[in-house]
C-alpha cells in the first residue's frame, strides 16, 4: 500500500494531527501509488465496499461506518448500437458517489479522535459528509455557497450538521472554511485530503466484476476537484498492478464550459498550473471548481494518448439531462455531462464504455 506525501517535498504525512497541507512546504499530500488490490482477500463478512478492506488504506483500529453504501448497479443503456454502461453512483445513501469517499475518510478522522470538524461544498460532499459525520457521532459544519441547490442544503441541515451559507461564487465557500481553520478547525476536506480516494477507487473494482471480470474500454466521468476520476483511474491502475486487467480504460473528464480548469490545462499543456478561467453560472454546479486541488496529479496520469477532457455547453448539458430523464434515469445536471460527452466523442470511444452517474436527480431544485 503506498504512503501518503506531500506531492512538492516528499515528507510523509504527520503521524498525529489532521493538517490539511503540508506541514513543511504547504504542498498537496497525495498517495505515492495506487492502492493494493487482491481478489482473493476480499473481505466477506464486510458489506458494501468494505469488502475491498486491505485495498482502504485505513489503520487496523479504524472503524466501518456503513449505510448501505458501494455495489451500485451498472445499467446497460441504448446507444447506437453500442455497449455502454451508466454506474448508478446517484444511488448511494445520501445521493452520490461521495459517499464512498466520505466513508473512508470519517473512519480515518475517527481513528485519529477527530470530534469535530468543517468541510466546504457546493453541495453532494457536504451532505456527504454530514451523513457519516452524523453516523459516527462527529460534530460537522459545513460552508456552502448560497446558489447551492436546496435540497442538498436541507440535507445537511437534516443529518444535524450546521450549515453555513456563504455569499458569492464556489470559490467564497472555499475561502471561508479556511478562516475557520486558521482558528483552529480541523479541515475534513474531500479535496485535499487524500484518504477517500481509495474509497472512491472501489468504483472501478465493481466495475471490473460487474462487467464479468473485465475491463472497460472507456470510464467517462465529471471532473471538479478532480477527485472522482483520479480515484477510478488508480482503482484501475491498482488492477492492472495486481495483473487482474492487462490494459487500463481510456479515461475522460468532463467539466462545464462555464468553468473548465482542467480541460484548459489539458489543451495547453501546462502540466499543474492552473489557468486563470472564469467561474461563471453553470447547471453542473458539482463542477463548479475554478482551482481544482487534483488538477495536476489528473494531468500526471492521464497522457493525451491515455485519455482526454473536454467542456460542455449549458444548452448540451441541459439536452443531455432531459435525455437520461426520459430513458428513466433521474440524475442531476452534473451527471449529465458524460452523456453529452458520450455524444461528442461515440465514434472514437473503446468499448464497453462505461459512464459514471454521480449524484440522484432528487437533489437537485432547478
Amino acid at each position: 500500500m503506498g504512503r501518503v506525501v506531500c506531492t512538492q517535498c516528499g515528507q510523509p504525512y504527520p503521524e498525529q494531527g489532521v493538517p490539511y497541507r503540508c506541514v513543511h512546504c504547504g504542498g498537496i499530500y497525495d498517495f505515492d501509488s495506487p492502492p493494493f488490490f487482491d481478489r482473493n482477500a476480499l473481505r466477506h463478512d464486510l458489506p458494501g465496499l468494505w469488502r475491498f478492506w486491505g485495498a482502504l488504506a485505513l489503520p487496523a483500529e479504524a472503524r466501518a461506518f456503513w449505510l448501505g453504501e458501494g455495489n451500485t448497479p451498472l445499467v446497460p443503456q441504448p446507444f447506437l448500437g453500442r455497449e455502454v454502461y451508466l454506474k448508478l453512483e446517484s444511488l448511494n445513501p445520501s445521493g452520490s458517489y461521495k459517499d464512498r469517499g466520505s466513508a473512508v475518510l470519517v473512519s480515518w478522522l475517527c481513528a485519529r479522535g477527530v470530534m469535530e470538524a468543517v468541510e466546504d461544498s457546493s453541495g453532494n460532499a457536504g451532505a456527504s459528509f454530514a451523513a457519516y459525520a452524523a453516523r459516527a457521532g462527529l460534530r460537522a459544519v459545513v460552508y456552502v455557497p448560497e446558489s447551492a441547490s436546496g435540497p442538498k442544503r436541507l440535507q445537511i441541515e437534516r443529518y444535524g450538521a450546521t450549515l453555513i451559507r456563504v455569499p458569492g461564487p464556489r470559490s467564497a465557500a472555499a475561502q471561508a472554511v479556511l478562516e475557520a481553520v486558521q482558528q483552529g478547525a480541523v479541515y475534513a476536506s474531500h479535496a485535499y485530503l487524500p484518504f477517500g480516494l481509495t474509497g472512491i477507487a472501489t468504483i472501478a473494482y465493481e466495475v471490473w466484476e460487474q462487467l464479468g471480470q473485465r475491463s472497460p474500454g472507456t470510464v467517462i466521468a465529471p471532473v471538479g476537484h478532480g477527485g472522482l476520476l483520479l480515484g477510478v483511474v488508480r482503482g484501475f491502475q491498482a488492477l492492472r498492478q495486481g495483473g487482474w486487467i492487462s490494459k487500463l480504460p481510456y479515461f475522460v473528464g468532463v467539466q462545464a464550459v462555464a468553468c473548465a480548469p482542467v480541460v484548459a490545462a489539458f489543451e495547453q499543456r501546462r502540466g499543474g498550473e492552473i489557468p486563470e478561467v472564469e467561474e461563471r453560472p453553470t447547471l453542473a454546479e458539482g463542477v463548479r471548481v475554478r482551482q481544482p486541488v487534483r488538477m495536476e496529479a489528473l494531468l500526471k496520469e492521464i497522457a493525451s494518448d491515455q485519455g482526454t477532457f473536454l467542456a460542455i455547453e449549458e444548452l448540451e448539458i441541459e439536452r443531455a439531462f432531459l435525455t437520461l430523464c426520459r430513458s428513466g434515469i433521474y440524475v442531476e445536471p452534473t451527471s449529465a455531462l458524460v452523456w453529452a460527452a458520450l455524444e461528442h466523442l461515440n465514434e472514437q470511444l473503446p468499448e464497453p464504455v462505461v459512464l459514471i452517474m454521480t449524484g440522484s436527480g432528487l437533489k437537485y431544485a432547478s
